[in-house]
């Protein structure tokens, strides 16, 4: 079985520093030297689609613009790249929200994919109108999912659930493909929702026994519900000719962390309710040293980020073996992201991908549909390659 690769979109603004921002942060503090503009986002998705990555995630919240119209207006100046997009099931309606995936599915070529997020943060969930508290939102998401599937199955749903309430909902047209429903989470509750409704279950990216105790708990949860879930992983990547490179790069992006912005990111990010987020600042405790918490998995990104905060960094080689070990534990999806998106996606696809290819591990896709693929890069804002 081949790898899937998926890449980032930065909705939020990039830059060749690290931009802040992420899972927890207020509007406003994140902001890149690149905007966000839809010309610039083409330019990262048509890149990611060059090199062979299936699909795009695309954040959510109040620090980054909204997921669902950038990946619209994305889907008509791509050609093949899925994206991964970003959902919070508190913003709509399951009915309408299963006729929203229905009509990307339509328009889009069957691109798209659902990034289901249930919300971590109350003080985030409440500037949208949502009051629920963290147990109560898990038990919505629920109730969500449970309709939006039967409505992508044809069904006609009658509700009367805890948090949601329907009557007679159906779709005049589902969507063909079904979207596929990735979710991710740490806590009890999380681990309920995945096992029941997810297709990929999403971790972010800690040491590989951490992230095998991980499978092992959503297998069994799975398994008692009668269901498979495949596993995916969230990473940050800094690959390079040599390892001396790569950590070079990785000493850069850490010599431009300012300590007093580190203190007061980590102070936010300390207030979280999520349980991923917990244990993605126990990987670094809010130390800028001894940053390698597993070989070549750096922690240092979580300084100044919420969310993903860990990058694999090495040699392209070096980086092939750490994501063929996290392989081996059963992750079959990994989604990627660099500083900045366009240089760090070639960086990986022209370095990594080949090794992985050679072994056996990965294809492009299209190698793998029988397709011909462009013979230059396309929104590449430099000449040359990233190498």
């Amino acid at each position: 079985m081949t790898l899937t690769f998926h890449w980032f979109l930065p909705t939020y603004g990039d830059s060749r520093n690290v931009v802040g921002g992420g899972h927890g942060t207020p509007m406003g503090t994140a902001a890149g030297d690149r905007p966000a503009t839809l010309g610039y986002l083409t330019q990262v998705a048509r890149a990611a689609e060059d090199l062979g990555f299936v699909a795009a995630l695309t954040p959510t919240g109040a620090w980054c613009e909204d997921a669902w119209l950038t990946t619209a207006m994305l889907s008509q100046t791509t050609e093949r790249l899925k994206f991964l997009v970003a959902f919070r099931p508190d913003s709509v309606s399951p009915t309408l929200g299963a006729q929203m995936a229905a009509t990307f599915q339509r328009h889009s070529g069957g691109r798209l994919l659902l990034n289901v997020v249930t919300g971590g943060e109350s003080h985030e969930q409440r500037a949208y109108g949502d009051f629920l508290g963290k147990e109560q939102r898990y038990a919505r998401t629920g109730e969500f999912l449970h309709v939006v599937r039967e409505l992508w199955a044809g069904r006609t749903v009658d509700l009367a659930g805890e948090h949601i309430r329907v009557e007679g909902a159906r779709l005049s047209r589902v969507p063909d493909p079904v979207p596929e429903v990735y979710f991710g989470g740490s806590s009890p509750a999380a681990g309920t929702i995945a096992a029941r409704h997810s297709d990929v279950y999403l971790t972010w990216g800690e040491p590989p026994a951490a992230v095998a105790e991980k499978i092992g708990w959503i297998r069994k949860l799975a398994a008692a519900e009668g269901r498979q879930v495949r596993f995916g992983i969230r990473l940050h990547v800094i690959a390079r000719d040599t390892a001396e490179q790569a950590w070079a790069e990785a000493r850069r992006l850490l010599d431009g962390f300012a300590p007093e912005v580190v203190a007061g990111i980590q102070a936010g990010l300390a207030r979280s309710e999520s349980e991923g987020q917990r244990r993605m600042l126990a990987l670094h405790g809010g130390r800028a040293d001894d940053l390698e918490i597993a070989p070549n998995l750096w922690a240092g990104i979580g300084l100044v980020r919420g969310g993903a905060g860990t990058a694999l960094v090495g040699s392209h080689t070096e980086v092939a073996d750490r994501i063929a070990e996290y392989h081996a534990l059963g992750i079959e999806e990994f989604v990627l992201s660099g500083h900045p998106h366009v240089e760090e996606a070639y960086w990986f696809g022209e370095g990594v991908l080949p090794v992985l290819g050679a072994r056996g591990l990965w294809t492009h896709p299209l190698d793998a549909d029988g397709g011909a693929r462009r013979t230059a890069p396309v929104g590449v804002p430099f000449a040359g390659s990233a190498r």
